[in-house]
């Protein structure tokens, strides 16, 4: 096959209120609105050099909630350029009060999962330049990862969750 995707272009998401939501995606990952249409969508993106990478739709107030283990989007994710960047971004969801559910050391990324007021799933994560990774391949089945490649703010985060398993 000769055909090949450049690149994933956009996330589009249903959300209850699109204008609530934008504010929220404004403020929390400081993404740019390009487009808002009061009612019904918003258009955001990270790069301004792409018109958008996330839609917001509107679906309406009185609209069901994602359930888990539904088949469908698990979480999007938006990517930091360094670890003080991911630093920087846990201490404003701690200023923003908004809830992490998980923090994760995949061994070539740290990623930081929360939901967005509808329930959607997000991770903000940064990911070591690749001749860091402590493998090349089967990078996701979790062996040998090293231990404290990470350490940060979320320590705490870490031990806890590695504790209730």
């Amino acid at each position: 096959m000769t055909f090949k995707p450049k690149g994933l272009g956009h996330v589009n998401i249903y959300v209850r209120n699109a204008e609530r939501s934008r504010e929220w995606y404004e403020r929390l990952l400081g993404l740019h609105t390009y487009d808002f249409q009061p009612g019904r969508a918003a258009f955001m993106s990270a790069n301004v050099e792409h018109s958008h990478e996330v839609a917001l739709i509107e679906l309406g107030e009185d609209a069901d909630g994602r359930k888990d283990g539904q088949v469908g989007l698990n979480h999007m994710a938006w990517q930091v350029g360094s670890l003080t960047d991911l630093e920087e971004f846990y201490h404003r969801m701690q200023e923003m009060e908004v809830p992490i559910e998980r923090v994760a050391d995949h061994g070539l990324s740290l990623g930081i999962y929360f939901r967005d007021p509808d329930g959607n799933g997000i991770e903000v994560y940064y990911e070591t330049p690749r001749e860091k990774w402590h493998r090349q391949d089967s990078i996701f089945m979790g062996e040998g990862r090293p231990k404290g490649q990470f350490p940060g703010p979320w320590d705490e985060q870490i031990a806890r969750q590695e504790a209730a398993a």
